[in-house]
């Protein structure tokens, strides 16, 4: 295992220590998270020197689930081995699980009370607002070439038009990526230059053997727990196998899966509405964590909803239980079997095009979930309609909610004309959306 330098390597409870601190405060979603983390291991701990951590978050990358959570992992592995990466990925995200499940809580119990609905009402617009804000960072930096746009309008065409999935799109866009970048690696904005690297481990596949079966069963254990407990049709069993599909899909965040989970989890498993899906996000976008944690929003109330044998409460409690579990154990696995492979995966410029492919193709993606969003938020009743292949959503322009667009216009001057944080431009439009409803 490669090591930081000695002289710069923490003890295990002063690791702990700034793990737990910063899953405490980690607001902002994941490029707020990731400059915190470098900030504190790089520039204020010295941990890590510029170029391990610049590899490292590349590395993190290459890989589905949250990246930030993934990055901390890996860091953790780095200074202490296995259980340093486990207490950084834990720690990481445990403190923003716990606010969730009380977020959640809250929503499933305060539902009617008019200054809960209002503050969800003006956070609809925030998010609406963050969507659109997340659309434009990240097309900035994934479309660089005419290769990638193109990538990105087809991702949007495939699943807004055509009602493609979100697996099949990311692994078509992974394909062309790998291909592309082997014979010219400029149209995917991929240097030609090869980079050295050193010698891989010789127990690498010891390691990585360990780790992928050891994870697997951690991962699958309570989903197979609550089938064997409550047979393969209860509500936990759906929740963890479908969870587990995000987990291996999940490249570009949250904000790339929500149009699939929202569609499977409204019109598939009929788990919740799609507003309540814009509010989960919009709850999410108030915790410390990842803000992939809006899937255990949706566990929680589909679990709520369906809670035999248990109370709602009990059994929308488990069903957070297990989205979270489901979803950042793969994330974790993903670290602990790679890691040993990370320093030739620097050089290998077929899974560096398959990842910017992925990207650009979440672009076009992000762009449909945005979309999606608006037209919900802005006009509530939202029709779906299909002709042959073909799939879009009428609506009635004249049926504008004017409130909503009033405050969707109040979020968009706070974020980019006074550049105002997520969590800021959240609670400002909770506060606004609360006077609109208790005075409205």
């Amino acid at each position: 295992m490669t090591t930081p330098d000695a002289t710069a390597r923490p003890t295990f409870g002063e690791a702990f220590k700034t793990w737990l601190k910063i899953g405490c405060i980690n607001f902002g979603g994941p490029a707020a998270q990731i400059a915190m983390m470098h900030r504190v291991t790089v520039d204020e701990k010295k941990w890590v020197d510029e170029a391990r951590f610049l590899h490292a978050l590349n590395f993190c990358m290459l890989l589905p689930g949250p990246e930030a959570q993934k990055l901390a992992t890996y860091l953790g592995w780095l200074m202490h081995g296995v259980r340093g990466g486990l207490a950084a990925g834990i720690l990481f995200v445990l403190p923003g699980a716990f606010v969730m499940l009380g977020l959640s809580l809250l929503y499933a119990l305060g539902r009617g009370v008019p200054l809960i609905e209002g503050a969800l009402f003006g956070i609809k617009a925030a998010v609406l607002v963050i969507v659109i804000e997340a659309l434009i960072r990240i097309g900035r930096r994934a479309l660089k070439t005419p290769l990638l746009l193109g990538l990105a309008a087809a991702a949007f065409v495939g699943i807004f038009f055509l009602d493609l999935g979100f697996p099949l799109i990311v692994a078509a866009a992974a394909a062309i990526g790998y291909v592309v970048a082997r014979k010219a690696p400029g149209r995917l904005g991929l240097s030609a230059k090869a980079e050295s690297v050193p010698p891989p481990a010789k127990d690498r596949w010891r390691q990585f053997t360990l780790a992928a079966v050891l994870g697997l069963l951690a991962w699958w254990a309570p989903v197979a727990l609550a089938a064997i407990i409550f047979g393969p049709q209860h509500v936990l069993v759906a929740i963890g196998v479908f969870f587990s599909k995000l987990a291996v899909v999940s490249f570009g965040g949250a904000y790339a899966l929500l149009a699939y989970m929202a569609q499977q989890a409204v019109e598939t498993y009929g788990w919740m509405t799609a507003p309540e899906m814009v509010d989960g996000l919009g709850l999410a976008e108030t915790t410390p964590g990842p803000l992939i944690l809006v899937t255990q929003f949706v566990g929680f109330l589909a679990a709520f909803r369906d809670a035999a044998p248990f109370s709602p409460v009990a059994a929308g409690v488990l069903g957070a239980a297990m989205t979270t579990w489901v979803t950042f154990v793969p994330s974790m696995l993903w670290i602990f079997a790679g890691a040993p492979f990370v320093e030739g995966l620097r050089a290998n410029h077929r899974l560096s095009g398959a990842l910017a492919a992925i990207t650009a193709a979440v672009v076009g993606v992000i762009l449909n979930l945005s979309v999606w969003f608006a037209l919900h938020v802005l006009f509530g009743h939202v029709t779906e309609v299909r002709w042959g292949p073909l799939r879009w959503f009428a609506f009635d322009p004249l049926a504008l909610d004017k409130q909503a667009a009033l405050l969707a216009a109040v979020a968009a001057v706070l974020a980019f004309r006074f550049h105002r944080s997520l969590i800021e431009v959240v609670v400002v439009m909770a506060l606004l959306g609360m006077m609109t409803r208790v005075y409205g």
